[in-house]
Parts: C-alpha cells; structure tokens; sequence
C-alpha cells in the first residue's frame, strides 16, 4: 500500500503536476491558434440539428473535408441547454445517465474517442450530481478506416437531461464528410477551449488517499499538495457504476498550498473498478488513475466547527426544555411517571423534606442519564461513528437489559416479589443518600431510558442542532432536554404539599398496582417486539424464557433466602445477556403490515420518479419508535391521507430504520435530521422535498402532496 507523501518531496511533485499540466495545455492552445491562422474561409461542417424545447444538439468538425492522407479528424457533439436544464458527466453521481453515442451506421468510421470535459457540482432532490450546464461540448477523436475516401457520420445518441423534472432525449445527428481540405476557424477554437477542460493525467505521486477497506458510511479521505495554491477545488471520485460519494468536505492549509479532503461514502457497487479520482480547480483539471489507498488517515489542516448560528443557541435551549417537558406526555414514558407517583402515595407518611428530597433524587437521575447519553455520543462522535437519536434500540444487548430490568418492575408491581436492596447495601445508602433515594434516582433514570426512542415535537431540531454542533452544544441541549423530562419531579419538589390532595391510601391501590403492573407489562411487549425485529423470535423467546426464570428465583427468594438462587439468578441473568453473542444473529423480516402500495426505500429512485412527473412521499420509521407507529396509526393508515398515498402518480416509499442501515443513516444526515420519525415529500415543483413535523396531520401532508405536485392536483 502507498504511504502517504513525505513532507520533503511534496514540493517537488506538486512542480512535477504543474510541468504536465503547463505543457498538455500548452499543446492544445498552440493547436487552437495553429489552426486560425492556417483556416481559410469556408463553410463551417456541422450536422443537422436537433431541437427540443430543452436544448439543441448538433455534430461539429474542425476540418473542412478529409484531407489526402489524414487518417484522423477533430470533432465534437455540442448541446446547448435552455436555463435550469443539465446534462451529465461519465461518472452523473448518485443518480443520472452519462451520454451514450451509437455509430453504428457511419461510413469510413473505425473508431471514436469521446472526451468528458471536468463537470461542475449541482444538487437535485437532495442528491449530488455531476454534469454541465448551459452549453457543452464533447471532444471527439474519430480514426478513418481510409483516407482517401469520404465519410459519413450517424451518431444515435441517447440522453438524461434534468432540471426540476427529468426527460430522456434520443436523436440522431448525421453529416457527410467530403474529401477536401481547410478548417473552420470557429469549430477548431471551440473544440480546443473544450478540450483544454478534459482532465489530464496527473501524477500518482502527488495525491494520497486513505481508506484502503473502502466501506459504505465511511469517508475516503484524500491529501495532496500544488505549490502554486489552491483557488476553489472540488473533487469527484469513481468506483464503478453504482457507487455514491457525498459532497466532500474540503480543507485548505493556510498557505493554500495543500489540500485535505473528506469524501463521504453513500454507496458502493458491488461490480466495482479501481479508484479514480478527478481533481477539478478554476484553472486546472487532473485525474489520477489506480489510486492507491492507505490504512494511515491524512489529518486535517485545521479542525473543523460545524457552522451554526450561534444566535440560534438560546432559542434552541428552549425547543429541547420543551421538548424534553413534551416527552412527559408520550406512552413510552407515562407508565414510568405514573409509577412514580404511586409510589409517592405510600410515602406520605415521609416528612416534607424527605418527599423533597425523592423528587429531587428522581430529577437527578433523568438528568444523570441524559448526560450519560450526551457524553457516549460524544464520544461515539470523536471515534468517527454516525450518531443518532434512538439508536440505541438498534442495539440487542441494550434491548435484553431493558426487557429485564422493566419486566421485574412490573412482577414487582404485580405482588411476586419486592425489589430491596442487601441490608448492608441499605445502610450504606442510607448514611449518604437517605433510605430509598437510590430507589427514586433510579426510577428518574429508566424514565429517560424509556423516553429516547419517542420523538417529540420540537424536538427534532434540537437534536439536529446537537448532533451537528460542538462538544459544548451536545452538552448544552441534553441538558436542557433532560431538565425539561424532569421538570414534574421539580414542581413536586417545590411544592410537594401537591401531594396532600391525592387521594388517601387504601384498598384502592392494589388496583392501581394491577394497571401500573399492566403498563409495564405492554411496554415489556413491544420492547420484545423490537428485539424480534432486531434479532429473531427465536433468541426472543429465550430472553423471555430468561426473564421468567429469573422471576420465579427472586420469588423463591424472598420466601427462602439461599446462596444458590442468587449464584442461579446470576447464571441466568449472565446467559441471557450474552444471547445475542451465543446465538446466530438471523434477523426476521417483521416490517411493518403496510399496505401494497408502499415501496421499499430507494434513494436514486426519488429522482427518478420524480422526473417523470411523479410524486414521491418518503417515511422513515423503526418498530422501537413510538412517534413512527402514533403517525401511522392516527394519519398514514387513514382516509383521506390513505388514499392520496395510494393515488395515481404517487409513490410511498417506507425506510425501515428498525436496524442499523447505513443507507438510511447518511440519508438522514443529508437533511440534517438525527431522530425519527422523519417524513419528507419530494415532486416536480419540491425537488429539494418537503419536510414535515415529527407529528404528522393530515391537512400537513396533504397540502405537501398538493404542493410538491401542482400540475397534477391541477389535471384532477
């Protein structure tokens, strides 16, 4: 493997690109300036030219006529585009169609080199592209089969041009080519001036680039250096049709001199090529063959803070206070709360300060998890890990702690048992915290455990602004969010005489148990549903076989305490555990039961629905996220926004996010979102989508659907 350049030759081939280049370039100017001054007054040769309403195309030719003895002739296939409209490059980006040119039925015509002149960046539909605008011209080198004979040339081309929309374009050019001899001093200039744009050859010595594994969700990071400085370069790697890289983060050292560069990995084909990379400036154009990749990561000049406004900063302090309060109100956290102030019934007999002092216990313990999680995503961050809100559901060992650990708070609830503490440990605690304290923090702690696969409102765009920001700003938003989660503990807190007016303990409460016990019981359910979705119902089925063993041991237990039932307990609690790491991971398929018309997420598939007039409405969804399954329930299964989905000219398109999809996670971070549920409609009068709110309504997507589209609710 190629290591990367020492500092001490860099100098010297940067001079040696520069050389090539200078004198490539060089050549092609002479040409161009050869040929106007020997050119002599004629006809200009071109084709017959094709018209649409979207561009005009026709073939050039430098020369006159076949001269005696010439066995080549300098041509190009010139496209001029109307405003908006673009056509692609050899290697279009994440979606698109290079040119293709049939010369099938020419005469006298024994081969033909197409040239690609360096392409310019443009987005559509939130995806990166490669082409041209306003005018093109393709250099062509065509060989003679004789001299001494006349040509004709027929080009059957095929072409992908896009705007908002996309249409293909398939014409044929045809022009005779007599013997004779002169050169058309205005074809010449402009087939040189886009010849000079062909990329040449650059030296392999001048570029390093590491990622030698090349793994979609990666980044191919790229380090070279240009003596002369850099102006505003942008770079285009190839790796076989199929393969996808994002816009690449582009660093200059301070000199300009030398270049990092960061290039996301969206997708990889499976039939790929060697690795080709085209490095693009104002005045220079280069593309390096085979590159060669290294283990050793280039780092960067200088480091980077995401751009945000910092103006933004309070006002997003409030959205993740609010959404954190909001959270409070979501299914996956109501049996917790509710737990919570059950238990505050049997503590009435506890001093004021006491009942103080558990909530604030409780508050802690939101808080505390919060942090915990602000500070394993930043550290998942600093290892180069994509980071997002909920993800942690995605993971089965996390998944088999909290079906335990919610499953014996719901048997405790049920009366099998009581969950305390060895005597020792409670003294301990006692002397510290107070008795029960530990008990409170904890119960803070599971409420904000149970709360990270919900997506409230507002909420979104503080994790967004999280996610994408500093150290510092992670920090500051799960801090908030996590104040907003506890702020009922706080209020009771502050005026725990609240308490006085619930209802006196009694008989009442067994029942309330019952229903408590109940709550937990449907959470243990579907968190067991999104293990078989992460796993298999088979490894499932353990977990909960598992989980009632280790019940039934706690309840022998606390009728006869005995050293073998806790090392019993502990084999089982362990093994459990370890299930995932003990059984073959064969994940089922239990998307969810949708209706025909929902499609599989295909993110090159936006585009190109789109392009023919299509509307394209993408839901981002996972078995663990109860805002996902809420939206679906109350307004994507239901009429009249049922029906729309399943309309003529519109496609549902359903990204099951339930495990890690690296596809998904990119697509994701393309919009600067980081939690689900996501939603976004994408049409011919919306090619940068539509994003919607994390609670969906019905008039919301309708509108969007009506508004992506206008033409079509306009034929309706």
């Amino acid at each position: 493997m190629q290591q990367l350049p020492e500092t001490e030759r860099e100098e010297k081939r940067g001079q040696n690109m520069r050389i090539t280049l200078a004198g490539y370039q060089g050549l092609l100017v002479g040409l161009a300036l050869f040929l106007v001054l020997v050119a002599s007054p004629v006809r200009a040769l071109e084709s017959n030219a094709y018209r649409s309403e979207v561009l005009t195309a026709r073939l050039i030719v430098a020369e006159a006529g076949i001269a005696p003895g010439s066995q080549f002739l300098s041509a190009g296939l010139k496209i001029e585009l109307e405003e908006g409209w673009k056509a692609y490059w050899r290697s279009p980006g994440e979606v698109g169609l290079p040119p293709e040119i049939d010369w099938e039925g020419s005469t006298n015509l024994e081969s033909v080199d197409m040239l690609w002149p360096a392409p310019t960046r443009f987005r559509a539909f939130g995806i990166e592209n490669f082409g041209y605008a306003k005018q093109v011209i393709f250099p062509l080198q065509l060989r003679l089969a004789n001299s001494d004979r006349a040509a004709e040339l027929k080009g059957l081309v095929d072409l992908l041009i896009c705007s908002n929309v996309c249409i293909p374009e398939r014409f044929e050019l045809t022009l005779p080519v007599p013997l004779g001899t002169g050169v058309d001093a205005k074809a010449a200039t402009d087939i040189a001036t886009w010849a000079a744009r062909v990329p040449v050859a650059g030296p392999e010595s001048a570029i390093a680039v590491s990622g030698a594994s090349l793994k979609q969700d990666q980044a191919l990071v790229v380090q070279m250096t240009r003596p002369s400085g850099w102006n505003n370069p942008d770079l285009f790697p190839e790796f076989g049709a199929g393969s996808a890289f994002g816009a690449p983060d582009i660093r200059l050292t301070s000199d300009r001199t030398g270049l990092w560069a960061s290039i996301p990995i969206l997708a990889l084909s499976e039939e790929q090529t060697s690795l080709r990379i085209t490095v693009v400036d104002e005045d220079v154009a280069v593309t390096f063959d085979d590159v060669n990749t290294t283990d050793v990561v280039p780092a960067p000049p200088y480091a980077s803070e995401t751009s945000q406004d910092r103006g933004q900063f309070f006002p997003i302090l409030l959205l993740s206070f609010l959404g954190g309060l909001i959270l409070n109100l979501m299914p996956c956290v109501l049996p917790v709360l509710s737990i919570k102030f059950g238990s505050a019934l049997r503590m009435k007999n506890r001093s004021v300060s006491q009942l103080r002092a558990g909530f604030i216990a409780t508050a802690g313990g939101t808080v505390a998890f919060m942090w915990v999680l602000a500070l394993a995503v930043i550290a998942l961050q600093t290892l180069g890990y994509a980071v997002g809100w909920g993800v942690q559901f995605q993971n089965a060992y996390f998944l088999i702690a909290l079906i335990l650990v919610v499953g014996l708070f719901a048997a405790n609830l049920f009366g099998v048992f009581e969950i305390s503490l060895p005597s020792s440990w409670m003294a301990r605690l006692s002397g510290r915290f107070g008795r029960g304290y530990a008990e409170d923090f904890s119960t803070g702690a599971l409420a904000a455990i149970l709360a990270t696969p919900c997506s409230a409102p507002l909420l979104g765009t503080a994790i967004a602004f999280a996610l994408s920001g500093t150290t510092g700003d992670i920090l500051a938003v799960f801090t908030a969010m996590g104040i907003g989660l506890a702020l009922p503990y706080i209020l009771v807190a502050a005026w725990p005489g609240f308490l006085s007016r619930l209802p006196k303990p009694g008989p009442w409460m067994i029942s309330l148990k019952i229903v408590l016990g109940l709550l937990l019981a449907g959470t243990v359910a579907w968190l067991c549903w999104v293990l078989i979705g992460v796993t298999s119902p088979t490894l499932t089925g353990l977990v909960l076989l598992g989980l009632g063993l280790i019940v039934l041991a706690a309840r022998a237990y606390q009728v006869q305490p005995s050293n073998g039932l806790l090392w019993g307990m502990t084999a089982v609690l362990g093994m459990t555990l370890a299930a995932p790491a003990l059984l073959p991971n064969r994940p089922a398929d239990v998307t969810n039961s949708i209706a025909s018309y929902w499609v599989e997420f295909d993110r090159s598939r936006i585009a190109r629905e789109v392009s023919q007039g299509k509307t394209v409405f993408v839901d981002v969804t996972a078995d663990w996220c109860i805002t996902c399954k809420a939206n679906k329930t109350l307004v994507l299964d239901r009429e009249p926004v049922f029906g729309a989905l399943g309309g003529e000219g519109v496609i549902a398109m359903r990204a099951d996010w339930t495990r890690p999809d690296a596809t998904i996670q990119s697509y994701l971070e393309a919009h600067g979102r980081y939690a689900i549920p996501f939603n976004i409609v994408y049409g011919p009068d919306a090619p940068e989508g539509i994003i919607l709110s994390e609670l969906l309504s019905v008039d919301a997507v309708l509108e969007a659907l009506s508004a992506a589209n206008l033409s079509a609710v306009r034929k309706r």
